[in-house]
């Protein structure tokens, strides 16, 4: 079984490219903090390569940017090339199934989106419940 499951921040802003075919792939690298901390009692940081293709491509190119929290599912690949000075290159990337968006961006001024807090009721303002019309 190869599935992946990543929650992290974008380190800059998703690039987006089209293939000869016409096909949309978006990549970007998703800043993903480890569970546990070092010896110097510092949490380390992974930096994964994630590539999207078709519509969520469009879609991630369109909505995230440099710091959007988000949370990727997919699958792990690794593929190697020859590089110039004929070294034999790796690279490790998630293919995303699924990219879920945890946070949203202002159209206008491109901040982060804070929701509303709610506002703590007074005492005095709350109703009694009348347990018989309770369902349970």
């Amino acid at each position: 079984m190869n599935k992946v499951i990543l929650v992290g921040n974008l380190t800059k802003d998703p690039e987006l490219a089209t293939t000869n075919s016409g096909v949309s792939v978006c990549r970007f690298v998703l800043a993903v903090g480890r569970r546990y901390q070092n010896a110097e009692g510092e949490r380390e940081t992974d930096f994964i390569n994630i590539v999207v293709w078709r519509g969520q491509a469009e879609n991630c190119h369109k909505y995230l940017k440099k710091g959007s929290k988000c949370g990727v599912v997919g699958t792990l690949q690794t593929r190697s090339y020859d590089a110039q000075d004929g070294s034999k290159r790796y690279i490790t990337e998630v293919i995303a199934d699924e990219v879920e968006f945890l946070s949203t961006r202002n159209n206008e001024s491109g901040a982060e989106y804070q929701a509303p807090q709610n506002k703590k009721a007074d005492v005095a303002e709350l109703e009694p419940i009348d347990d018989d019309s309770l369902p349970f």
